[in-house]
């Protein structure tokens, strides 16, 4: 058995018998999630858990500068950036901001496919986000919120880390890149919605991280599954050029963007590269 089919095949019997290691959500998005939690949480306790990882607080506060905001003035203090963001969606917020804590190796070849991976989702959240943010201008009454797809678009792929790890055992599959893009297509999307059970994410996470690249998939109403797939379409993860097409022509039907050119517009890259700066 060939070194490829050997990994292929130690990931499908480990997912059948619930024995494949899953990664662990970062302790500070465990104590901002449950905190967030808490009935009786304030504004003043909930800065403090955040000031405990500079990472994340740095993080907070670029979201809280960040023209998707629609604030001018700037915030200079873990403190304001939870106030301005609040409560409500300080969760998600907090724990996209903490999921890049999970693309680590000490393995460099691996660290270096997780950088890769990170980067590459850093790209369909910046799109994801900034199309949301154009699609709300004129939709304020939607029950879509901006930190539950910064959130679900950051998590889209993570059934990549597992992959990456389990391959680290089998070195020699990182000299067959295809392969390995092969493999991180077919499982991906199921190891990822584990992920997301794992961390105790609701229902509609793992939905979204099992679905997004399963084109059979298709809502007839707005969803946030066409805002992370119009990502996946602006960085050609989607490469078949009439899926593309197809994609673009039902986000035009449905409202969430103008015409099928507007990624390429002046006014949707200048918010796509603002969305972007929050994770860079």
């Amino acid at each position: 058995m060939s070194t490829e089919n050997a990994l292929y095949t130690i990931l499908v019997e480990k997912i059948k018998h619930d024995a494949l290691v899953l990664p662990t959500l970062p302790e500070i998005a465990l104590k901002v999630r449950e905190a967030a939690d808490d009935p009786d949480i304030n504004l003043n306790r909930m800065s403090d858990i955040i000031s405990q990882d500079p990472a994340l607080s740095i993080g907070m506060l670029k979201v809280a500068n960040s023209a998707l905001m629609g604030r001018s003035v700037k915030v200079e203090t873990v403190n304001q950036a939870v106030t301005r963001i609040g409560l409500r969606e300080i969760k998600s917020i907090a724990t996209a901001m903490a999921i890049e804590q999970v693309f680590v190796s000490e393995n460099e070849i691996v660290a270096m496919h997780m950088k890769n991976s990170w980067q590459k989702t850093i790209d369909v959240t910046s799109v994801a986000i900034a199309l949301m943010t154009f699609y709300l201008k004129d939709n304020k009454h939607t029950s879509l919120g901006l930190d539950t797809l910064a959130l679900g678009a950051l998590v889209h792929n993570i059934g990549v880390l597992p992959i990456l790890t389990e391959a680290e055992n089998h070195p020699d599959v990182f000299a067959n890149p295809t392969f390995l893009q092969q493999a991180i297509v077919k499982l991906g999307s199921k190891i990822g919605a584990a992920v997301t059970q794992a961390w105790g994410f609701s229902e509609e996470f793992s939905e979204l991280v099992e679905s997004w690249s399963d084109l059979t998939v298709l809502p007839t109403e707005v969803h946030y599954l066409d805002f992370i797939r119009a990502g996946a379409v602006y960085h050609g993860i989607f490469k078949n050029e009439s899926t593309q097409e197809a994609l673009l022509r039902s986000y035009v039907g449905k409202g969430i963007m103008p015409d099928e050119g507007f990624m390429k517009t002046e006014e949707f890259i200048e918010m796509y590269e603002s969305a972007r700066s929050m994770f860079i």
